[in-house]
């Protein structure tokens, strides 16, 4: 069961332990605010430091108290972007993808909670010794970057190393029943990324919402094509899960080869919503994408089913009533 919930939701100041994945580009202000408003952890997807384009999208969940994710390495190359951030008195800091030490003491010294996000049990460690107040294992099931571990063995290894720090689980979560997995695992609630990539207030582009309800989870794959595309000099070690497409299946293992013209070419099809070229970033939970819905009922479903599961646990529980260990 979780390490400890209640210390968790007191801590972030919410209501369910359903946080939004910073998706950059689709985690904009609209979408953040919907998640706190329905009673969950809403961070704006800071990504690559854009400050104009964070400034904008703080301006658009104004009234709402949401947190803000920093790809690790893209703020080292734009520290200055973290100080604005701290400035606004954030929800939380969410980190990834890149060493948090020179940029933790500072989210701490702001009073502000601080998330990393790891892909290890090494990279837990480390993300403690720096002083996390909430780690986040993340599975290779999950949308966007990420490394080889998955889900469901990473997060229990994970819990055995924070001690009392809570753990929340990422990767595959999609609805209440991945939730409910999550705290079996001893997770203290779950980070989603996918369930809210088609939502209403989601700034991904329309066509790439409709290939989401569409797709299913067969169907993603982990590569470097579409950063290669985007003109993104993401370190080695790092593979972009997203939907499979022409373009994708063209290009893999040529990555290299790809030209200023064919990333001219990717920007204008991502323009116009072209997603037999585009990335349309997603994970393998995307089979529980459905249709596109407001934020606030993904939420509710995921802790309202959640709490149906539990219960539902709990009943079958009372069948081991008196089971020793070794089965007898």
């Amino acid at each position: 069961m979780p390490q400890d919930l209640s210390y968790l939701l007191a801590f972030l100041g919410i209501k369910h332990p359903v946080v939004l994945a910073p998706m950059a580009g689709v985690s904009g202000g609209a979408l953040a605010a919907a998640v706190f408003r329905a009673g969950g952890l809403g961070l704006i997807g800071g990504g690559y430091c854009d400050i104009e384009w964070i400034k904008a999208q703080w301006a658009e969940a104004t009234g709402a108290r949401v947190g803000i994710g920093f790809i690790t390495w893209a703020l080292a190359e734009r520290p200055a972007t973290l100080d604005w951030a701290l400035d606004q008195s954030p929800a939380a800091v969410f980190l990834s993808f890149g060493d948090p030490k020179p940029f933790a003491s500072r989210v701490r010294r702001a009073g502000c909670p601080l998330i990393i996000q790891i892909q290890s049990v090494d990279d837990a460690k480390r993300a403690l010794d720096v002083g996390a107040d909430i780690l986040v294992a993340q599975g290779s099931e999950a949308g966007g970057h990420g490394a080889a571990r998955a889900t469901l063995p990473l997060v229990p290894a994970v819990v055995d190393v924070a001690g009392t720090v809570p753990v929340l689980a990422a990767g595959g979560i999609a609805d209440g029943r991945g939730l409910a997995a999550a705290f079996m695992l001893g997770a203290s609630g779950a980070v989603c990324g996918t369930a809210f990539f088609a939502t209403e207030e989601s700034m991904a582009h329309p066509a790439a919402k409709t290939a989401a309800c569409r797709s299913h989870g067969g169907e993603t794959r982990r590569g470097r094509v579409f950063d290669h595309a985007r003109g993104l000099n993401w370190p080695q070690g790092w593979t972009l899960r997203a939907r499979g497409n022409p373009f994708e299946q063209a290009w893999t293992g040529r990555e290299s080869e790809l030209t200023e013209l064919h990333r001219s070419a990717y920007a204008e099809a991502f323009a116009n919503g072209d997603t037999d070229m585009m990335a349309v970033i997603v994970g393998e939970a995307v089979d529980l994408v459905k249709s596109v819905r407001p934020a606030s009922a993904i939420v509710s479903d995921i802790v309202t089913d959640a709490a149906r599961l539990l219960d539902h646990a709990s009943n079958i529980a009372r069948h081991f009533e008196g089971v020793s260990c070794d089965g007898s």
